[in-house]
């Protein structure tokens, strides 16, 4: 059985769990089956309970287990969980492969355009902090982490060395 943090866009949690041999399983501990066609390489149709619903596979990160996924035009972003991660979690070791990001450093040498965060400001893992042109090319540098701005160390309009420091996280 495989368990699935399911998160919507309203920020609504669901839990599944799916046998992916029988398509049957739980979905908040209420048991549900299902049929899955695949039309497509990342579009599905599925009836559940009578209802018919449109699956578009948008994003996989393997790494971080999670997948984002449209539902009759609904998007979706879901947490992969096992028994090991579950068992993790109890453990109090669920974030033992999590670094701390200190800081960012500037990728490439370039030109600040415009800062998109300010200091104090809570950022979640893949915002834009701000925007580098480098080589007549803008480019967005995103966060590398979930966290709060403590310091910020350029101004726009100023040009930065590769690996110059940007920014602090607290």
């Amino acid at each position: 059985m495989r368990v699935i943090k399911v998160i919507a866009e309203n920020k609504n949690e669901y839990k599944v769990e799916i046998d992916k041999n029988t398509l049957k399983g739980k979905l908040n501990n209420e048991l549900f089956s299902w049929n899955v066609i695949k039309i497509k390489p990342h579009l599905f149709h599925a009836i559940k309970d009578n209802k018919s619903y449109n699956l578009e596979l948008l994003k996989l990160n393997r790494d971080e287990k999670t997948v984002f996924v449209k539902i009759n035009g609904v998007k979706f972003k879901m947490q992969l969980q096992d028994k090991y991660d579950e068992l993790l979690h109890l453990l109090g070791m669920d974030n033992l492969l999590t670094t701390k990001v200190a800081e960012l450093k500037a990728p490439m040498p370039g030109l600040v355009l415009s800062l998109l965060a300010k200091e104090g400001e809570t950022v979640q893992k893949g915002d834009t902090l701000l925007i580098l042109e480098a080589m007549k090319m803008e480019n967005a540098i995103k966060s590398p982490t979930d966290g709060v701005i403590k310091s910020i160390s350029v101004n726009t309009g100023e040009a930065v060395e590769k690996n110059q420091l940007i920014l602090n996280f607290q």
